[in-house]
């Protein structure tokens, strides 16, 4: 069976920087979890950050892919910057997804290191743009696939699907 690595919010732990979690609710996720299809993790927290910690966005030119090649950097709203941790961060869930087999992610949009189809600008205003966060960015370099919550319903017709993308579902 194929197995999913899934962001911890999205199942309702409190890891988000804010102490709070995103749980999702969707029936998929539930049947995922039952089939023990689900791989967990917070990046953040698995690379040593607390709960709640101070808001992060990544300032610079790009997005997390950007960091990955040091163009880029995260930075908390209290001016610390916080790009090793998170490069950290990404590795981690990585290292995590070679080791249960996991060829797609399901990870929360907007999180610092998980967005995968949006990240906020670095004015810590709200603004958002297209673009990685920077797990989401290490994880698509090494060929795996990320959607965002948004797109579970997506990736549950991929691993269904009769023939070589679901066969190994």
């Amino acid at each position: 069976m194929e197995k999913v690595l899934v962001s911890a919010c999205l199942l309702g732990s409190k890891v988000r920087y804010n102490g709070s979690y995103r749980l999702n609710d969707h029936p998929i996720l539930a049947r995922w979890q039952a089939e023990g299809r689900i791989v967990q993790i917070c990046p953040e927290v698995a690379a040593g950050f607390s709960t709640p910690r101070p808001p992060a966005e990544i300032r610079g030119t790009g997005d997390g892919r950007a960091v990955l090649h040091g163009q880029g950097r995260v930075v908390e709203q209290t001016g610390n910057d916080v790009t090793a941790l998170y490069l950290e961060a990404g590795q981690l869930a990585l290292d995590l997804a070679r080791e249960t087999g996991c060829r797609y992610a399901v990870l929360t949009d907007g999180s610092p290191s998980c967005g995968s189809s949006f990240i906020y600008d670095g004015s810590f205003r709200g603004t958002r743009v297209a673009g990685h966060d920077t797990t989401t960015a290490l994880l698509e370099a090494n060929g795996i696939r990320v959607f965002s919550e948004d797109g579970i319903d997506e990736l549950d017709d991929l691993l269904t699907r009769p023939g070589p993308a679901g066969a190994a579902a």
